[in-house]
């Protein structure tokens, strides 16, 4: 139960906090601060301060205003710091993520009393690794072979000297202090492809044995990370770290109390992060370079006893690998069908496994790859381990400097071997029954590099893993974000989360008052959404009229092409006026429209789905959002086409199970970029008359916030 003690300590710092802002109460905050607190006032321990209750999750969706990140530390600050736990802080979006570090954290600890740390969690692969650094600068003519190892498939890296010069720019100014070593306080823009080159990941990392380790900028950022009492980070490094087992890199499942803003954005983060995927040709060119770099190794370095024959034994299973792949590509040629369509300068086609199932021939072939993938992956994982020994001094034969050169290079195979391994594995695995079944697809595509062919499976529903790594383990949960319930409840976010079946879902309300601020105005289209070119010239003959009552209108699109096409209709005047998505970067964009607003101009942006989430245009910058339609999923991703046949085979209904909802929450956070202060008005043109005339519209139209509504009568 929630103690007296700290009830008072969490409502004296939110009276403290209100006091110092001037501020009034917010019913919803309020309301957010109280039910997050009684959530974990309810988790129950024994007395070493383990969890003995049922999981705890507590959903909260909380509108834009609400103060959703007070109305969650406040409470969780207090409760993990009587409970001995620590307080992780997850978000989808490098934005918030800075907002929260930047500035929302810093104000709470003035403004309220309450006395925590906190710091910033990125992954490895952000922070430089120097031994990388280091050889790519001493050893220029002998990291060829290195490079490609590092290399993902299909990425390359030509050792020019612009980045030499970059990477020994990059060393001195690390020696010098006036860099920690971490991408984001390089004062440059980097190619990816420059900076994968110097960075490292877990497999390759040799830890408290490399020379640079005292040095090195991930471990100065860990020791930081240990004693902070909140840890803020984002989705993706919580999901790494849980799948590495947990409290590898954030703080362990069970002493956690973790909080998901953005949460919304967390089932599918979940499932791309458990997806597998190979490239065919791809993984043969690597297993060819690798055995040719082995080759080299053992021709340069006298490497004795089992470590030198074990090498040695890698390269004719890699041969056999490489013949594999050769005959796995014919085999899948075979048994698919494709329909080309071309994208950019490259040619497509993808086909889905019908309720993915393989065929017994490429099944049989999956268990061949996944066996020679083992056995590879074992093998390797025995001459790091002997690596690793190497670099205390323990293997007679092989000095410290020899095992340094060479454990990332075996930790880099290692690991991808493992990838390959696990998706080999589900190919040649029957999906349980009753249980979603795994997606399982071919991407064939012919471009500027030639053909490949690219092997998928992925979960279609991250329930079952969010439940078994995250929801189960951990201390507790809290899930926040302005968009968790699609027609009026938690349904969507419940079965595609896995969230307990006990979790308390709860609506804190918004302190916008929308009926007053804002007007949804449905205009009488004759078009119908459906046929594209009609509508296109219905939006293009509409459009000006719309746009000439405001200072920054926003209109979203649902597709590229009809962007482009009404874009191309206005006339010059119009367009002029007009900043296209495509032309700029999304930052670049923004900057230039407030630019505009602030000169006394008008503006307006064109943009796809990124713009109808997460950007921040109040007042002037944004005072009409036109929508052009309801915003439904394209029906071709594999992986909710897998989902969608799924439920029909159960008999249930996709289109009002899944897609309905889905479009339902996308229009949602489209309208709500308009209002994003208590000051705001405006209006939002949604030129879809769907939500008054299709069997689900009213539900569409019920599920937006209270706008006062004007569906004009379409005039034929």
């Amino acid at each position: 139960m929630l103690e007296d003690s700290q009830k008072k300590k969490i409502q004296k710092a939110y009276s403290t906090f209100l006091a110092s802002k001037k501020l009034k109460a917010r019913p919803g905050q309020k309301q957010m601060i109280a039910e997050v607190a009684r959530s974990l006032g309810e988790v129950k321990t024994d007395s070493e301060g383990r969890r003995t209750s049922d999981p705890s999750v507590i959903v909260v969706e909380a509108g834009t205003g609400t103060g959703k990140t007070v109305g969650y530390v406040l409470p969780a600050v207090v409760m993990a710091q009587a409970a001995d736990k620590r307080l992780v802080i997850s978000t989808a979006t490098v934005t918030l993520q800075e907002q929260i570090i930047g500035k929302d954290l810093p104000d709470i600890i003035l403004k309220t009393g309450l006395k925590f740390s906190f710091t910033l969690a990125k992954g490895r692969g952000r922070y430089a690794c120097l031994s990388k650094l280091d050889r790519l600068l001493q050893e220029e003519q002998s990291t060829a072979s290195l490079m490609d190892m590092f290399a993902a498939e299909g990425f390359t890296l030509a050792q020019d000297e612009t980045s030499l010069k970059l990477y020994q720019t990059m060393l001195e100014d690390f020696a010098a202090s006036s860099w920690e070593g971490d991408r984001d306080s390089w004062p440059d823009a980097l190619e990816d492809q420059q900076w994968r080159m110097i960075t490292t990941d877990h497999s390759q990392c040799s830890g408290r044995r490399c020379g640079y380790f005292n040095q090195c900028p991930f471990y100065k950022a860990r020791a930081d990370l240990e004693q902070a009492d909140v840890v803020v980070t984002n989705h993706d490094l919580v999901l790494a770290d849980l799948a590495l087992g947990g409290g590898a890199i954030l703080p362990d499942p069970k002493d956690t109390v973790y909080v998901f803003d953005e949460g919304h954005h967390l089932p599918d983060k979940a499932i791309d992060h458990f997806a597998c995927h190979s490239r065919i040709k791809g993984t043969a060119s690597w297993l060819e370079k690798a055995s040719k770099s082995l080759q080299k190794t053992l021709s340069q370095n006298a490497l004795p006893g089992e470590l030198g024959e074990r090498l040695e034994k890698l390269m004719p299973e890699f041969d056999e690998l490489v013949n594999a792949l050769g005959h796995t590509h014919t085999l899948l040629q075979g048994v698919a069908t494709f329909e080309p369509r071309i994208q950019g300068d490259t040619t497509v086609a993808v086909y889905r496994f019908e309720q993915g199932k393989i065929p017994e021939a490429l099944r049989q072939q999956a268990e061949v790859l996944k066996a020679v993938f083992s056995r590879c992956s074992g093998m390797v994982e025995k001459i790091t381990r002997e690596l690793d020994d190497a670099m205390d001094g323990d293997v007679p034969g092989i000095d410290r400097w020899q095992a340094e050169q060479l454990y990332p290079e075996m930790g880099a195979m290692q690991m991808r071997l493992e990838n390959q391994f696990k998706l080999w594995l589900t190919y040649t695995m029957k999906d349980p029954e009753g249980e979603p079944p795994c997606a399982r697809w071919l991407k064939w595509s012919e471009g500027p590099f030639g053909e490949e062919l690219e092997v998928f499976s992925s979960p279609i529903l991250s329930s079952a893993t969010l439940w078994q790594t995250l929801w189960n383990p951990g201390y507790a949960s809290i899930v926040t974000s302005a968009t968790l319930t699609a027609l009026g409840n938690f349904n969507r976010f419940r079965m595609r989360s896995g969230v307990p079946s006990e979790s308390r879902c709860v609506v804190v309300p918004s302190p916008f008052q929308h009926s007053l601020a804002a007007q949804l105005v449905v205009p009488g289209m004759l078009s119908d959404p459906r046929q594209s070119e009609e509508h296109t010239e219905e939006i293009v003959e509409k459009l000006p009229d719309l746009m000439t009552r405001q200072k920054g209108t926003l209109v979203l699109f649902s597709s590229r092409k009809q962007m482009k096409d009404v874009h191309y209709g206005l006339d010059d005047a119009w367009r002029k006026k007009i900043l296209l998505q495509d032309d700029y970067s999304r930052a670049e964009l923004l900057k230039l429209h407030r630019k505009h607003i602030d000169e006394g101009k008008d503006s307006i942006l064109f943009g796809l789905a990124s713009l109808a989430e997460g950007i921040d245009l109040p007042g002037e910058y944004c005072e009409h959002v036109i929508i052009a339609k309801i915003p439904f999923a394209v029906p071709d991703d594999p992986v909710e086409s897998a989902l969608s046949e799924w439920l029909e085979a159960q008999g249930r209904n996709p289109f009002m199970e899944i897609t309905v909802p889905d479009a339902a929450i996308k229009l949602v956070q489209a309208c709500g970029r308009l209002l994003r202060t208590e000051q705001d008005t405006g209006q939002i043109t949604l030129l879809d008359r769907r939500v008054v005339t299709a069997r689900y519209g009213r539900m569409i139209l019920d599920s937006l916030p209270p706008f006062r509504r004007a569906i004009e009568h379409a005039v034929f």
